[in-house]
């Protein structure tokens, strides 16, 4: 009896109207992670490697997915599609080169792109951090940067060859920078793209090196870069300056510089989002009483006027006095502030008799303990005997 298999649909595990892009993004994580040179020895990991495969060949191909999507595996049963490969389906029409050139070249040690490495490239970013302070964050501020950035040699003007001569065409790869090799695989003979290893894929040899630049094409240097951090900026966020990295090649353009701002701590403040907190100390008469505080902000001090009866861990809110917002300058967050009752360590005389009786007009606390709070005497042997001839 033959064995049933399963929705093509479902070994990918994508919608039955996923597009192309879908289709090949799940068979690709599920070839690496099935493949047999990543799993040697797995006989069920090479049947599922089997299964993802004969799907991804019938649902990448327009033709033989209309047939699936109108008989399913009959289509291509003997007599619906063909003898041959897997259960009967014939693999012939697939384009499995185009698959495993660009899905398991890494798996293979090459790479997966299939551009000419010989065309423009664009250079690599370059990333460096700027530490600044809590205010600086607030208001915003310019800094300079002292890098050591790569040039363009001005002896060889980047061909890295010595003046009076030219790089001359690679013999391997014919100056296309890459190499077709061909490996054996489950299907038969599949070719695989790498760049060339004899000229790392630019597709020229220089014999006579630039004295200048010893053949790299580039000089470095130190150079100074101002940077300008705008208001409102987190701890960890980047700052993008373009055109400040790493030059390209084949005459494409250079890559960018991206800034990482490590943002100090303040010994008061606190950042969350876009609003500040702090804590404020306030004196047991300011609390009871009322009375006006002065509050340290970003912007400066300002006053607030507590009210009698406040608690201790009270919040109060201050419009308008936290953070700027990096989207828009004209936004920011609000400023809280807990505020917190201090009780003295130290008394004078005079302050504890003001605190006794201050307690007596008010519920006489301190006395409380030994008149209704205090430990019941423990009886000793003549209460007990006293209390035993009255039950007598």
């Amino acid at each position: 009896m033959a064995e049933t298999k399963r929705d093509y649909y479902e070994v990918l595990g994508v919608d039955r109207n996923a597009d192309d892009a879908a289709i090949k993004s799940a068979y690709r994580k599920l070839a690496k992670k099935y493949h047999p040179d990543m799993n040697p020895g797995d006989k069920e990991a090479e049947q599922k490697f089997k299964e993802a495969s004969e799907a991804y060949a019938v649902l990448s191909d327009a033709d033989k997915r209309r047939k699936y999507d109108q008989f399913g595996h009959a289509a291509f049963e003997q007599g619906g599609g063909g003898a041959g490969g897997f259960g009967g389906f014939d693999f012939n029409g697939a384009d499995m080169g185009d698959i495993f050139g660009d899905i398991f070249g890494d798996i293979f040690g090459g790479g997966r792109s299939r551009r000419n490495s010989n065309g423009p490239m664009r250079g690599a970013d370059l990333r460096a951090s700027v530490r600044i302070t809590f205010e600086e964050s607030v208001t915003g501020c310019d800094k300079e940067l002292e890098l050591t950035l790569k040039d363009e040699c001005e002896t060889c003007h980047g061909t890295g060859a010595k003046p009076g001569t030219t790089p001359q065409t690679c013999p391997k790869c014919g100056g296309k920078g890459q190499v077709v090799y061909t490996q054996q695989s489950l299907f038969g003979m599949v070719q695989n793209v790498r760049p060339c290893p004899d000229c790392n894929g630019t597709g020229k040899i220089i014999k006579d090196k630039c004295p200048n630049c010893y053949g790299t094409g580039y000089t470095a240097s130190k150079k100074k870069i101002a940077v300008t951090i705008p208001a409102g900026i987190d701890n960890g966020q980047s700052i993008r300056i373009r055109g400040k990295g790493e030059p390209g090649t084949n005459g494409g353009p250079r890559g960018d510089l991206l800034v990482e701002v490590v943002v100090s701590r303040h010994p008061i403040f606190q950042r969350q989002d876009i609003d500040i907190f702090s804590t404020v100390p306030i004196s047991f008469p300011v609390a009871a009483l009322g009375g006006t505080i002065r509050i340290k902000t970003v912007d400066g001090e300002v006053e607030y006027d507590v009210k009698p009866g406040t608690q201790t861990d009270t919040r109060v809110r201050l419009r308008g006095k936290g953070m700027p917002s990096l989207r828009n300058k004209n936004v920011r967050g609000d400023h809280y502030v807990t505020l917190v009752v201090e009780v003295p360590t130290t008394l004078s005389h005079g302050a504890k008799e003001a605190l006794k009786e201050y307690d007596r007009e008010n519920g006489n606390t301190l006395n409380q303990k030994t008149e209704s709070g205090a430990k019941p005497k423990k009886k000793g042997f003549m209460d007990k005997l006293k209390e035993n001839l009255e039950d007598l």
